[in-house]
């Protein structure tokens, strides 16, 4: 499906289709975050990244139930701006060599992920309401609020600490 698929045709479809594609980005997240753990250097923000794991794989869970309340199938669509986020995110990370700074890009890595998280299920949440699916919308809604807790504390490690290593 294209930006301007024929195969969307109401706010349902632009609701599934918008779905999938943030279960495809959920499980391309899963697939990064070890890498981040392994190349933190912080003990702190390793455990944030371990639990960052441990939410997105929470995350997926609702998504599936989310699905099947729906009746639709939980099938991953690509997105290609996750795709170029993480992608991003790996080169960047491959060419810093101090640890500090290494720290300093993986937060900012991550919190490009959140953002693009918090504008998928905060646009999801709303929709789901739109189209009466308040049981939906409330599953979507701890996603949202996962997300923007996380993007949170990685702004507190970030300011906190993280950034100032980096700049000594």
């Amino acid at each position: 499906m294209g930006l301007f698929s024929k195969d969307i045709k109401s706010l349902d479809d632009l609701f599934v289709h918008t779905l999938r594609d943030i279960y495809y980005s959920e499980k391309q997240i899963l697939k990064m975050l070890p890498m981040m753990v392994e190349k933190a250097h912080d003990p702190q923000l390793k455990q944030d990244f371990e639990m960052n794991r441990s939410e997105t794989e929470g995350h997926v869970a609702r998504l599936e139930k989310v699905f099947a309340m729906h009746g639709s199938a939980a099938r991953q669509v690509r997105c290609p701006a996750i795709d170029g986020i993480l992608e991003e995110a790996s080169e960047i990370v491959g060419q810093v060599g101090d640890a500090e700074v290494l720290d300093a890009a993986l937060i900012a890595a991550a919190q490009a992920v959140e953002h693009y998280e918090i504008t998928r299920y905060g646009t999801l949440v709303a929709w789901a309401r739109q189209l009466g699916r308040a049981d939906c919308a409330a599953l979507l809604k701890q996603n949202l609020d996962e997300e923007k807790a996380t993007d949170k504390k990685l702004t507190a490690a970030a300011e906190s600490k993280i950034n100032l290593r980096a700049v000594s």
